[in-house]
């Protein structure tokens, strides 16, 4: 049997990105948490944790980072149906990766009432759409919410619809830079916006106009920061057309190729095991999602 005071100390240390946060949350000294971590590699008889800053789970660490997070929601489910034994504690946090972009513009429309309702927390680790899912692989995170079709075993990827970004700039930068009309080549000498490394959305929308390789760009990892630069003409990228309707109605932001507008498919992940709580939320985003995105063409 697993001592759950064991994994509690794994999935903290992760969690709280350190030894001395994870004691603070659970009451304890650094130097007991430290101890659990030492007894519980005994149990597995293996390391569950590299000893990097942050610290990182090992491969069986994340096994065992799942399992915690999928035993969270079925005590969630238990204490609904045998309410003695709810101790009355915090509303459950519910860990989940996500897009920048959608925590910028529809998800907290979409889920607002439902964390209301089911007194629910949210705590929500922002990575890029093409790379969320490993969040979910590490053990880190309940669900998660990316452009990976494919599902971790033991999790469902559900497609919810697509994001439509378009191509902008501010005009001033238009004038600029494409004086003599906006072709591939053009786009590709003139400065770009990337939101980070694992961003490939600019990458890939230079290469369906036929224009290969590098180009020059800005990284800005902040979806409303990445409009605010393009608006004060740093460059020009793709962005999500729910978030910049107020700056096309002024002006202030003109699309560049409207013809060719790209949309990427979002899927929802979660644990087959995850309980009663994951089901509802991704019933619920079902709903929701008709409302913010996009038909995905062929599905």
């Amino acid at each position: 049997m697993f001592d759950y005071k064991l994994l509690a100390a794994l999935a903290a240390v992760v969690e709280q990105a350190g030894f001395e946060r994870a004691a603070q949350v659970l009451g304890l000294s650094q130097s007991a948490v430290s101890q659990r971590i030492k007894l519980l590699e005994a149990r597995v008889g293996q390391p569950v944790l590299m000893r990097v800053s942050p610290p990182v789970a090992t491969a069986v660490g994340q096994r065992l980072l799942n399992h915690v997070q999928q035993v969270r929601l079925l005590e969630r489910d238990l204490q609904a149906q045998v309410p003695s034994l709810d101790e009355g504690g915090a509303p459950e946090r519910l860990r989940i990766a996500l897009n920048a972009d959608s925590l910028a513009t529809w998800w907290a429309s979409a889920v607002g009432d439902f964390c209301a309702e089911q007194r629910l927390l949210l705590e929500h680790l922002v990575e890029d759409q093409d790379v969320g899912l490993k969040r979910m692989r590490a053990g880190e995170v309940a669900a998660c919410l990316c452009a990976s079709e494919r599902p971790l075993a033991g999790a469902r990827a559900e497609l919810l619809g697509a994001m439509r970004y378009r191509a902008l700039a501010s005009p001033d930068f238009i004038r600029r830079h494409f004086a003599e009309g906006v072709s591939a080549p053009a786009l590709a000498r003139a400065p770009a916006i990337v939101f980070g490394p694992d961003d490939q959305l600019q990458h890939r929308y230079l290469a369906a106009l036929g224009q290969e390789g590098g180009f020059c760009h800005h990284l800005c990892p902040s979806s409303e920061g990445f409009v605010r630069l393009a608006e004060a003409g740093f460059g020009w990228g793709l962005m999500p057309e729910l978030q910049v309707q107020a700056e096309l109605g002024r002006g202030s932001l003109v699309e560049l190729l409207p013809q060719r507008p790209v949309d990427v498919p979002l899927y929802w992940h979660h644990w087959r095991n995850g309980g009663a709580l994951l089901e509802q939320l991704t019933r619920h985003l079902h709903r929701q999602a008709d409302k913010w995105l996009v038909p995905v063409v062929g599905v």
